[in-house]
């Protein structure tokens, strides 16, 4: 008895706060909450979920997540989707926690994911019906396993998480995502050197080294027989850095080039400022394009908002996006899905329109017909410098007019002085370098940070969508990297940046094939700024940033086409960046008229 009232005071306490977007159903049910229940995949492997469930006799829709991240964290939401008339199961994925195996990131995710949806779907008190959520890398597992289509799998719920497992998550343009995977990796090798103490009591590598989120354990400059602790901790590390190139070991796992193999309705959630921003809403446009049924692909919804891994609330970095940035709650935008596709709920996925996206600078949330918008009007902005363009005094200019005569800027860069990482898409140790929209004036103030800004705007001006820079550029150096950050400069001097990308040179033109540089040559580079919703109000500035280094999100570019994995020898680069009528470098914006 004393079980069943925790577990109806668990439930209530679990009750919503709707914020606006959950419209809730009036029934509620107790739960019933069974721990480490067994599902074994096809090679015998136990994998163990936590499922929450109606105390009734019917059969429910099942709400499944497969997680690294400890199936324990569940609780609140299991409580809540179950009391609504959900069967919840919170899934161990192989090699994390309670569950045997190997793990491995990516590997066995959807084989496992398929395998689960299959058992889920046979549950005593399911009726069939398998719908996935969760977010970053539960995302994954969600996507991982709709490309391997279940028969029984219904919806996915995918939230902040990447479309490449290459580019977007482990790689971006061609440089390594230094920060995140060196983060991201020693936490989660916690777990695993926790696993294999008490397996091993005589274990080579032992308990002095945990907790390892404490230690510089995964970094690209590890001091020698660090190399053998990572092979037991996380041998996946090594692998990526083995694999710089997109190749086979990544194609395998490749979302983006299997969008026709997922057959299922999808409401996925990006973040302006998540480290997965592009890889989401890259997602968003595969599923609607090129799903594989005309069902799947006429049920696609979007939302965005604004932090991601970035941060969540109406607080977000350094700025405060009003009341209506908290309105947003994940709970509660799943369980509006799942109403709306298991329950036939005429909420607001039923009524409006397929995409939402909160617009910055006004701080409102807007409902659209499409992603990107089709009334954005791709605008060039043209870099012009009569002066130099650097440092805090820069003279660097944005136009809409085409350049005229002659124009360059070069400078110098020195991966030993890397222009440092302020705020930005981060994940995930936001203690030792924060996250989110950050004052860019001190990396402005630097002499290998070239900044390209507006007068004065004379009216609001609206930015949203894919925003891209071409560059025309040369390099003293065999390689080296070129970054690019577009920010809103407020009147007070403010920098806010809002989006920004790299491209590492020997991969300008495929990132399957690195190609020298021939020094002193100039060369036409894209670069992927992926996408905003900004309002650059009256008497604010867009402004272009310029660089080489975005460090330690990226890796330092050594400048000599080695990796700083394998060699800690670097040459400074003499970098040039042109723009002229035959060079018409140019930040390319979608503007939005009112």
């Amino acid at each position: 008895m004393r079980i069943k009232v925790s577990l109806i005071i668990l439930a209530m306490l679990a009750a919503p706060v709707s914020h606006g977007w959950a419209q809730e159903s009036q029934q509620t049910y107790e739960v019933v909450v069974e721990r480490g229940v067994v599902a074994a995949m096809r090679d015998g492997v136990k994998l163990r979920a936590d499922i929450y469930r109606p105390r009734n006799d019917g059969k429910f829709p099942v709400l499944l997540e497969r997680t690294p991240y400890d199936k324990n964290g569940g609780l609140s939401f299991g409580m809540r989707a179950a009391a609504k008339g959900y069967v919840v199961v919170i899934q161990d994925v192989r090699g994390r926690y309670t569950s045997e195996g190997e793990w491995y990131p990516f590997k066995h995710e959807s084989d496992d994911g398929y395998d689960t949806v299959e058992w889920a779907a046979l549950l005593p008190h399911a009726d069939g019906r398998v719908g996935m959520f969760g977010g970053s890398y539960v995302g994954a597992t969600q996507m991982l396993t709709a490309i391997n289509h279940p028969p029984h799998l219904a919806g996915i719920c995918p939230v902040v998480t990447a479309s490449n497992y290459h580019n977007g998550w482990t790689y971006q343009g061609g440089a390594f995502e230094q920060w995140f995977n060196e983060s991201w990796t020693s936490g989660l090798a916690q777990d695993t050197m926790t696993r294999i103490v008490k397996a091993d009591t005589n274990a080579r590598v032992g308990a002095e080294v945990l907790p390892l989120t404490k230690y510089p354990l995964f970094n690209l400059n590890f001091s020698p027989g660090q190399d053998d602790l990572k092979h037991v901790a996380a041998p996946y590390f090594l692998d990526w850095l083995a694999h710089p190139d997109y190749d086979d070991y990544w194609k395998r796992w490749s979302i983006e080039e299997n969008y026709p193999s997922i057959q299922v309705p999808a409401f996925t959630v990006a973040a302006w400022y998540d480290i997965f921003q592009g890889g989401s809403l890259k997602n968003y446009q595969g599923m609607l394009s090129k799903a594989g049924n005309p069902a799947a692909r006429k049920d696609q919804k979007l939302l965005v908002v604004i932090g991601g891994h970035a941060g969540s609330g109406s607080k977000i970095g350094d700025l405060d996006f009003g009341p209506a940035a908290a309105d947003y709650d994940e709970n509660d935008v799943i369980l509006l899905w799942y109403d709306y596709l298991f329950h036939g709920v005429k909420n607001r996925l039923a009524t409006g329109k397929p995409v939402r996206i909160f617009v910055m600078g006004a701080n409102v949330w807007r409902d659209e017909d499409a992603w990107p918008l089709a009334r954005a009007r791709e605008t060039k902005y043209f870099l012009e410098s009569r002066e130099k363009a650097a440092g805090p005094s820069s003279a660097g200019v944005l136009s809409t007019r085409t350049a005229s005569g002659e124009g360059s800027e070069s400078f110098v860069y020195d991966p030993m002085k890397p222009a440092p990482t302020v705020g930005g898409p981060l994940c995930c140790d936001p203690e030792h370098l924060p996250a989110g929209p950050r004052d860019q004036r001190p990396v402005e103030a630097r002499d290998d940070v070239l900044s390209y800004s507006t007068p004065q705007l004379t009216q609001d001006t609206e930015v949203t969508g894919p925003v891209t820079m071409e560059l025309y550029a040369s390099s003293s150096a065999v390689d080296t990297d070129f970054t690019a950050k577009l920010v809103d400069v407020w009147p007070n001097g403010y920098a806010q940046n809002l989006t920004e990308g790299i491209v590492r040179a020997v991969y300008r033109d495929s990132d399957a094939k690195p190609q020298a540089l021939e020094p002193g040559k100039v060369y036409p580079f894209h670069i992927d700024l992926w996408s905003t919703s900004n309002v650059f109000l009256k008497g604010h500035r867009i402004r272009l940033e310029v660089s080489s280094s975005n460090f330690p999100r990226f890796d330092r570019n050594l400048n000599t086409g080695k990796n700083a994995a394998d060699d800690q020898t670097s040459v400074k680069a003499t970098n040039t960046i042109y723009h002229d009528a035959k060079y018409p470098s140019a930040l390319i914006l979608p503007i939005v008229s009112p």
